[in-house]
């Protein structure tokens, strides 16, 4: 049975080895069946008549190597493991104990001693499905993928958040990440304005079909049929303002270089949070751009031309919010929602009624009012806590943006008082009135009061 732990290598020797030593071959003839010289191949000889068939096995079988890792360390990173790293990939663990704990480990050496804990591997391993690559862009800044991913970041920590992202298609460059709580206006609008003011403005944007960067709705007004378009969405408008286009992906792997950035952002990020113990959107924003500076390090790749970014206008802050068609009253006033802004007088204490004015609510809360393109009114913010949502549909009628409220009690309480009523008098035509000629006209009696 001890002939079985041979190799498949070493398996052919004996035979050949006890036909030399029977003389049913040559020394020459059984180092080339081997392809080894005729001085190795009586060395073997020797060997076998010492030992017997087992003595070809190699000699360190069964000796540990000189390379081995210690089994103390072994025992160290398999603690940290079930303990601070858990739920750590072997990549991704394997960076921490080089940079926090300084051991100088493979991920291979990771993975034998998660194997020999008996866990899984934290992503099976899937054969790779065939499709059609698109090129990278050349430069930087000439392509933007954005996206949102709702997920349990903070897991049982924190509420459940939506982290809005942007990746730059040439560099694979994480620009910008955010955390809000649903995938909002306001999100987006505080993601791109960190975009335009840290690296500046790109040629075009390449999202899926979310109604707050496109049209999604099938109502089209009579100046949208007139022009053969529909008008923009709030967002849309801010982009055709700042001269970005806008690409729409009608499949997630046609955007694949954003998802797969969820998937490892799903991984990495949500270790890094659960290791710093962060427990509020607040605090995982703050943590972002530590986060950021470290992961595009390692997964940022140059690009094959020089950037393309554009710098952003000076009123870059007046370009984003939700923009409003309105009709100055008599009083020199207009309202958004509950807000009214006072419009003051113009030059020569010229009144703005009746006036067609643009009103925008910007994104720190602030109104402004503009008239033929000048700045003639603003109005501070209500409160530090501010959301911008859009208040009506973006073509300017007033069908709102949110879904009306049910009217389900109203209808219930109008029928409610419609049976309490006294039925209605019944009215008789006047061609079925009784006629006589003897008789005046006389009002039927079902019509009298």
């Amino acid at each position: 049975m001890e002939t079985f732990t041979m190799s498949r290598k070493e398996l052919p020797r004996a035979g050949l080895v006890q036909a030399a030593l029977a003389g049913k071959v040559t020394n020459r003839e059984g180092a080339a069946a081997l392809r080894l010289t005729v001085r190795q191949f009586q060395r073997l000889k020797q060997r076998v008549r010492a030992g017997g068939p087992l003595a070809l096995r190699h000699q360190s079988r069964g000796r540990p190597s000189p390379r081995r890792l210690p089994a103390a360390l072994a025992a160290q990173v398999q603690v940290l493991l079930r303990d601070r790293y858990a739920g750590f990939n072997d990549t991704h663990l394997t960076e921490k104990l080089r940079e926090v704990h300084n051991l100088a480990v493979s991920r291979e050496s990771v993975r034998r001693w998660r194997v020999a804990l008996g866990w899984p591997a934290v992503h099976r391993r899937r054969p790779a499905l065939h499709r059609t690559r698109r090129p990278r862009e050349a430069a930087a800044g000439q392509l933007l993928q954005l996206d949102g991913s709702p997920f349990p970041w903070l897991e049982a920590r924190g509420p459940v958040l939506t982290l809005l992202g942007a990746i730059d298609d040439a560099t694979s460059e994480v620009v910008a990440l955010h955390f809000r709580p649903t995938e909002d206006f306001h999100g987006y609008a505080t993601l791109l304005h960190h975009v335009f003011t840290t690296y500046g403005l790109p040629v075009a944007l390449y999202g899926d079909g979310i109604n707050i960067l496109v049209r999604t709705d099938q109502h089209w007004s009579l100046p949208e049929q007139l022009a053969g378009q529909q008008a923009p969405t709030h967002l849309g408008r801010v982009l055709v303002s700042l001269g970005i286009g806008y690409i729409r992906a009608y499949s997630p792997q046609a955007k694949g270089r954003v998802e797969r950035l969820w998937a490892t952002l799903q991984d990495r990020l949500v270790s890094e949070l659960r290791l710093h113990r962060i427990a509020s959107a607040d605090a995982a924003n703050a943590f972002v751009p530590h986060f950021l500076a470290d992961f595009n390090r390692r997964f940022t790749r140059p690009a094959t031309a020089p950037p393309v970014w554009r710098r952003p206008p000076r009123d870059l802050d007046l370009q984003l919010g939700c923009r409003y068609h309105r009709v100055v009253a008599r009083d020199n006033t207009v309202r958004v929602g509950t807000r009214l802004v006072v419009i003051p007088p113009g030059p020569g204490r010229r009144s703005f009624a009746r006036c067609r004015v643009e009103v925008r609510e910007l994104l720190d809360g602030r109104v402004v009012v503009f008239y033929a393109d000048q700045l003639i009114a603003r109005q501070a913010a209500p409160a530090a806590d501010f959301v911008l949502a859009p208040r009506r549909a973006p073509n300017g009628d007033r069908r709102p943006c949110a879904p009306r409220p049910s009217t389900a009690g109203v209808r219930t309480a109008l029928a409610a008082l419609a049976a309490s009523l006294p039925p209605p008098r019944r009215r008789v035509h006047p061609w079925r009135y009784p006629f006589s000629r003897q008789a005046p006209f006389r009002e039927p009696r079902s019509t009298r009061g």
